[in-house]
Parts: structure tokens; sequence; C-alpha cells
């Protein structure tokens, strides 16, 4: 019974402890500010090819020149991908359909874009998409950004 006990209680506190931890990165990276929610499909499909398949729900933050995605579900304090405002070429944007509607949160959009090659989308609200093209437009001058 008291082992019982003991081993109920460690894992209740190792599942707090990895709770506290998963909130503290997230607010580790939301500190510096800049940051908004954005799903990412990598290598994305071409257009009505891919269904719902292949996002990943993250958190974004803007350093620089370069775009910081990190993976909500994660532990780690390094970002998943690093999006180079130069090298990032927008194709489109679109509203989620089929099983994107279920797979993104109620308000994404999508924007379809290209970086270094790799066919890439994000999902983000309306508000963080504005700031997103925003920030893609406001390159210093002398470099190429490609926004359709």
């Amino acid at each position: 019974m008291v082992l019982a006990l003991t081993v109920c209680g460690i894992a209740v506190a190792l599942v707090v402890i990895g709770l506290f931890v998963f909130g503290l990165r997230r607010r580790l990276i939301q500190r510096s500010g800049g940051t908004f929610d954005c799903s990412l499909r990598w290598d994305a499909p071409k257009e009505g090819d891919g269904g719902g398949k292949g996002w990943s729900y993250g958190v974004a933050r803007y350093n620089g020149d370069r775009v910081e995605w990190y993976r909500v579900f994660s532990y780690s304090p390094r970002p998943r991908r690093v999006l180079e405002r130069s090298a990032i070429e927008v194709a489109g944007r679109r509203v989620p359909d089929g099983e994107e509607e279920l797979a993104l949160l109620s308000d994404a959009v999508i924007l379809a874009c290209l970086h270094r090659g790799t066919r890439l989308e994000l999902a983000m609200s309306e508000d963080a998409l504005t700031g997103f093209l925003a920030w893609l437009e406001a390159a210093p001058p002398g470099q190429r950004v490609n926004v359709a």
C-alpha cells in the first residue's frame, strides 16, 4: 500500500514538473515579444493534394531578419525552423478547406511560401498575417523580397 502511494506520488510529481517546464519554455519564448501563434506545414504538397495532414502547431517569433518557429508541444529551447526574410517568397494565400479546418485554429488564413526552394505553408490569424506581410515588405533597402 505504501509502495503504491509512493509510486503514484512520484508519477503525479513528474507530470506536474513536466507541465511546469512546458509552460516555462513557452513563457521564455514569448518573453522578448514579437510572437504569434502559427501552424506550419513544411514540404507542403501542391495545392489540393494534402488535405489536413502535415500541420504542426507552433509559435513564431520575429528576431531581426528572421522568423524563428517553435513547436508548441516540445521541450526543445531551440527553434524547429528558422525562416530568413530574404529567402521567403510568398506564393499566395487561401482559407483552410476540408480537413484543414479541423487541423488549424478557427480564424486561420494559410500563406503559401517558398523558402530556399522548399514549399511551406504558414497558418495564422488575419492580424498576424498582416503583421507578417508588413515585416516582409519592411526589408532593408537592397534586399529582394517577393510578396505576391
